[in-house]
């Protein structure tokens, strides 16, 4: 993902501005200020610009994210298509260690069925075929997304730009293959401390997560970016996405793929107060 001729005035200074705000921990106005307005592609500038930061600088590109694919989400944002953003490795959190306090801005948490592919998936109108060869399995995730945008105040600009909303991700660690499961059909329920706070099934996700992932393997080989053997694709919420805080533990249970959770710690300062 090279930038043809650098990046312009524009997209140099979002990235600033998102930069800034992931360092200092402290949100930052909206960006589609600075950028044309409604200008997807200026976003995605953005977006593949702190991305080659991000490789530059030693970090570990593992995968990719799909985001909107809520019909309802898309509404909302005035959109008729999905987003992508990108996954490295460090983004990745393992079952059973907490996210720490501070870690992130403002996080939500959903659930999700992640795919893992076993060869690349080049082609530029691939097929449900090409998909189910191409991966290796599935696996139930939580994404905890998150926002350098000060109060969630988003278009399709700002999440984009901002890498597609993704903080951190959880994923299971039972692979189940793709023939095993109807992805379609799979019921999805998230618990927040023991209470159900959202479910869904696969079909709220772009009528199947398989359809979200052939759709984003179609868009990454336009940009000369295919997914390749070992990516990770999260394919899109099955449900709403529910408000995380410290001290809370989230788990999500997708038929046919079992469970994944999630826990956020406590400050010091949350757990002095607690004593």
């Amino acid at each position: 993902m090279n930038a043809a001729d650098g990046p312009s005035g524009a997209v140099a200074k979002v990235a600033a501005v998102l930069d800034e705000a992931a360092r200092t921990g402290i949100p930052c106005p909206p960006v589609r200020s600075l950028l044309p307005e409604q200008d997807v592609e200026a976003a995605y500038a953005v977006q593949r610009l702190r991305v080659e930061r991000g490789v530059a600088a030693g970090r570990r590109l593992v995968g990719r994210k799909i985001g909107l694919t809520s019909p309802a989400v898309q509404r909302q944002l005035g959109v008729d298509r999905p987003d992508f953003g990108a996954l490295f490795a460090d983004m990745a959190v393992p079952q059973g260690q907490q996210v720490a306090a501070g870690r992130l801005l403002q996080p939500k948490v959903e659930a999700e069925v992640a795919l893992v592919l076993g060869a690349d998936l080049p082609q530029s109108d691939p097929t449900v075929a090409d998909l189910l060869r191409a991966t290796a399995f599935a696996l139930p995730a939580l994404e905890i997304v998150d926002s350098r945008i000060a109060g969630w105040d988003i278009t399709i600009v700002d999440t984009v730009a901002d890498n597609a909303s993704c903080g951190l991700f959880v994923l299971g660690g039972t692979p189940v293959p793709l023939d095993r499961v109807d992805l379609r059909a799979v019921t999805m329920t998230l618990t927040k401390n023991g209470e159900t706070v959202s479910e869904g099934t696969g079909a709220d996700c772009l009528g199947s997560p398989l359809t979200a992932a052939l759709w984003l393997a179609s868009a990454l080989t336009g940009l000369g970016d295919p997914l390749r053997a070992g990516d990770i694709v999260l394919t899109g919420a099955l449900g709403p996405m529910v408000v995380a805080a410290e001290g809370d533990e989230f788990t999500a249970r997708i038929e046919g793929l079992g469970t994944v959770g999630a826990a956020f710690a406590r400050s010091a300062a949350a757990e002095g107060a607690g004593a």
